[in-house]
């Protein structure tokens, strides 16, 4: 009883009681149903976790076996591409030519301006611009008329001096001999061989006013000086020309042959003037502007007789016979003077040659690997170049795939310059 009433107390003055009773009759709750699957669920989470724990050591080692058996698959290609494709060329002796290279310009051997000689109207032109002309071809025709009608009035007084000639002879023929009669003064008698030396030279003087005038009608008709190419007209038919004019009718420009003028540096006199000196021509070939294409070729006909201070460069002259006119007045040109040839010249190709640290060096093929020889190089000719040391007759050097070649690495000999022998690249 007394323990009752204490658990009564407890529950407080307003308490019912009825909390008490149910626990004493009743005990603890049971778990509601849908807890039971939650736990389930958990543990079957915890359950997966480790079985993937567990299984991922043997999952690594497969993937692992099998990168390594790719890798041993493609190992072969893997050292195949580590060797360099390389191109070769055989280093032998060859013929090389000593040139001078310089910069010139065509010059015509004859440039001739059309000008007329007389004062009158252009009446006809008888060339179009632009056109081939042969010496002695008919350019233009000049009024003749104006001279024509000096030379008939010339020839008038002409034919009054000669009269009046020939009476002052007669007369000195009866004065001579009225004074071997003594029936005339000696000096009427040499008077009148005065007057007769006058009329002679009246005469002379009236033939010489028609020759002139002879020679202005001449002047009339013009016709070409040379042969050449005649340019643009400067002077249309209908115009007033002036004798002596700076403008001119036209200008002819002589094609064929042609020249070169172009300079060269004063230290180069000591390869050109023995040459020179012993008669020898001095071949010149000239290529375009971008020194590619070769024009022409042609040889050396005039030094010049000082050298320029200003420029430290002397001038020459090369002639060229210009047959397909390849070659036009001041077209700018590039000439190769070729001085000498050096017979049987070790020559390697200039596309071996490299530039670095050590100087021109270049790669050489041996047993199948790729080995720098330092190089010392002489006169270039076209893609050619003298070996002075550095390689020997025979040497194979690389001339194509250079750029990824070091002292010692492997090399693989491909054809066609970086492709193999059936046309693929590596």
């Amino acid at each position: 009883m007394t323990i009752i009433q204490r658990q009564a107390g407890d529950g407080g003055a307003g308490s019912t009681g009825t909390p008490s009773r149910e626990k004493a009759a009743g005990g603890p709750r049971a778990p509601r149903p849908w807890g039971r699957w939650l736990v389930l669920i958990l543990a079957a989470a915890l359950a997966f976790w480790g079985w993937r724990h567990y299984r991922q050591p043997d999952h690594a080692t497969t993937t692992a076996d099998q990168a390594a058996g790719t890798t041993a698959k493609g190992g072969q290609r893997g050292e195949r591409e580590t060797t360099a494709p390389v191109g070769i060329a055989t280093v032998a002796p060859a013929d090389l030519h000593v040139t001078i290279n310089a910069l010139g310009t065509v010059t015509p051997l004859a440039t001739v301006t059309v000008v007329s000689q007389i004062s009158g109207y252009l009446q006809e032109v008888g060339f179009k611009e632009g056109q081939n002309v042969k010496k002695g071809d008919f350019l233009a025709q000049i009024d003749p008329r104006p001279y024509e009608a000096l030379k008939a009035q010339y020839e008038g007084q002409l034919a009054h001096d000669q009269g009046l000639l020939a009476q002052a002879k007669a007369d000195d023929t009866r004065y001579q001999t009225l004074l071997k009669q003594n029936s005339i003064a000696a000096q009427t008698a040499q008077n009148q061989k005065y007057v007769v030396q006058q009329y002679e030279g009246t005469v002379r003087s009236d033939q010489a006013q028609i020759d002139a005038q002879s020679l202005n009608i001449t002047y009339a008709r013009i016709t070409s000086p040379i042969e050449g190419r005649i340019g643009l007209r400067l002077v249309d038919p209908g115009n007033y020309v002036q004798a002596g004019s700076s403008s001119g009718i036209a200008v002819i420009t002589q094609m064929q042959p042609i020249s070169v003028l172009f300079s060269v540096p004063e230290d180069a006199l000591a390869k050109i003037l023995p040459k020179i000196r012993e008669g020898a021509k001095l071949e010149a070939v000239a290529y375009d502007r971008a020194n590619v294409k070769k024009l022409a070729t042609g040889a050396v006909s005039v030094l010049d007789n000082q050298v320029d201070t200003t420029t430290g460069m002397v001038k020459l002259r090369a002639n060229f016979s210009n047959e397909d006119e390849t070659l036009f007045p001041n077209q700018f040109v590039n000439i190769h003077l070729m001085v000498s040839v050096l017979k049987d010249a070790l020559a390697a190709p200039l596309a071996a040659v490299q530039h670095g640290a050590p100087g021109d060096y270049a790669y050489v093929v041996v047993d199948g690997k790729a080995a720098v020889r330092v190089l010392k190089l002489g006169q270039t000719d076209g893609d050619q170049v003298q070996i002075l040391s550095g390689l020997a007759a025979g040497d194979q050097v690389v001339v194509d795939g250079a750029d990824r070649l070091r002292e010692g690495a492997e090399v693989r000999v491909v054809a066609g310059g970086g492709k193999d022998a059936d046309g693929k690249r590596p």
